[in-house]
């Protein structure tokens, strides 16, 4: 008998759900430095921007809150020097958009991030790498598309 993509996908999910706690620790250590002058909403507000200009309401339907919660956000990473406002032709419509020290700030912690990565990766065999990174790929085109084909990524995840 063939095995179905279906089939084993409970245990799989079980073995990948022990240890993505793994992943997530070290993508952790490099968001929760002490020289990262931000909490993690404001950081994922800012993965949010390194996309591009968006205005507040898109910005909190991205990370599923309010207008007025992402709007204070905002605020803190105005006054933080990480994001700017862009008025609108509309005075009800405001575009925020990272700064420079926002970019610069996303930068450092993506090198950190892929620093700490070849650490862990340079302990391992070869074919294993290469196992786990084909396979990684294969999760991830299997979690962004659709049934109909198109991609559907709703969490940005940063460079």
């Amino acid at each position: 008998m063939v095995a179905t993509p279906g089939q084993g996908a409970a245990e799989s999910a079980a073995a990948l759900d022990e240890v993505a706690g793994s992943l997530i620790d070290v993508w952790a250590r490099t968001h929760n430095a002490p020289d990262v002058p931000v909490p993690a909403t404001q950081l994922r507000a800012l993965f949010v921007l390194e996309r591009g200009p968006v205005n507040i309401s898109s910005l909190a339907t991205e990370m599923g809150a309010l207008v007025s919660s992402a709007s204070r956000l905002c605020d803190r990473l105005e006054a933080g020097g990480l994001l700017l406002r862009d008025p609108g032709r509309d005075r009800r419509e405001v575009t925020v958009r990272l700064t420079a020290e926002g970019r610069e700030l996303l930068d450092r912690l993506g090198r950190r991030r892929r620093e700490e990565l070849a650490r862990v990766l340079s302990t391992m065999s070869s074919p294993a790498r290469n196992a786990l990174l084909w396979g990684l790929a294969q999760f991830h085109e299997a979690s962004v598309t659709g049934q109909d084909g198109e991609g559907e990524s709703s969490f940005p995840m940063p460079a």
